[in-house]
């Protein structure tokens, strides 16, 4: 089942830092919270968010939590946020929890969502 594999993930990153543990979950609510139908998964070491297709992800590295944007090259940036240089892909990494609004995640994961929901 999708939530035991979510529910595991959770307590291997909590293992390995509490800190990270709560930027990933933080990341999670706001993801979760972004859009009607928004639906997670774990795939490629993280977990993945989708409406109609896949809009972000979170992954938790040892020293930082990344919030991957599917398509973050044609999303707007207005604040110079998003990092990478991908074809497609656009990043935000996360060292604390007060990343998360100095970066203004909130705002492009509902970016990003908006974008995924329209698209499809």
């Amino acid at each position: 089942m999708n939530t035991d594999r979510i529910q595991t993930l959770l307590q291997d990153i909590r293992l390995v830092s509490e800190r990270n543990h709560a930027i990933v979950q933080q990341v999670r609510c706001l993801a979760l919270a972004a859009g009607d139908g928004v639906s997670e998964e774990v795939k490629y070491g993280g977990i993945l968010f989708s409406t109609t297709r896949s809009f972000c992800g979170v992954f938790s590295y040892a020293n930082h939590v990344t919030l991957e944007f599917s398509a973050g090259a044609s999303l707007p940036d207005p604040l110079h946020m998003l990092e990478g240089q991908g074809k497609l892909r656009r990043h935000i990494k996360l060292q604390q929890l007060e990343d998360m609004a100095d970066r203004h995640v909130a705002d492009y994961i509902a970016l990003a969502c908006a974008a995924a929901s329209s698209a499809a």
